[in-house]
């Protein structure tokens, strides 16, 4: 219940038939989420260039961030407690950073700047951060890119990618370059 107007966070018609339909619980349901990462790994099969994908169950982004503006961590497991009986720190890591679904190339050593090749310029996104811009590509590299990414290996992750870790150990997710595919063990 929203504290302020006594009702519940709107949630779409689809969504509620699903719901009813596989008796899912809420607001997170391990066959739920299952299935989302299912998916989002389908669809990246299908669809190479796709390079990460995040979700996290529960409330639409809107309502979520309407609903969370303002708070902090505290309140945040409060209202989990007090509205479905949920302990946050008793949760899996899958409750507790939602899930990633990316292309996994061999990871490597965390590197905040690596060093610019001749095919990379660097340029700065909207909030001044360094990004990687490409020349373009010849149509024989593209392919070939494309190639490298559709035999990489799609994985689910429930890790924290708002640290920069993450993105550092894993260049491609940003540059969209393919890396390594690892070797198999």
């Amino acid at each position: 219940m929203d504290r302020n107007t006594n009702r519940r966070p709107r949630i779409p018609q689809t969504e509620l038939r699903l719901s009813a339909k596989y008796a899912f619980e809420k607001p997170n349901d391990r066959r739920a989420l299952d299935l989302m990462n299912t998916a989002a790994t389908a669809v990246m099969n299908e669809l190479p260039d796709v390079v990460v994908g995040y979700g996290l169950g529960g409330l639409d982004a809107k309502e979520a961030e309407k609903e969370l503006l303002g708070s902090y961590a505290a309140d945040k497991n409060e209202i989990l407690f007090s509205r479905f009986m949920i302990n946050y720190n008793n949760e899996p890591e899958m409750y507790k950073k939602g899930s990633v679904v990316f292309r996994d190339y061999e990871v490597v050593e965390a590197d905040p700047m690596p060093p610019k090749t001749t095919k990379e310029i660097m340029n700065q996104d909207e909030d001044g951060d360094q990004i990687g811009v490409e020349i373009e590509k010849s149509k024989t590299q593209q392919e070939k890119d494309r190639k490298r990414r559709a035999k990489a290996r799609i994985t689910v992750q429930y890790v924290d990618i708002i640290k920069d870790e993450f993105w550092e150990r894993r260049p491609w997710l940003l540059s969209n370059k393919p890396g390594k595919i690892p070797k198999e063990p």
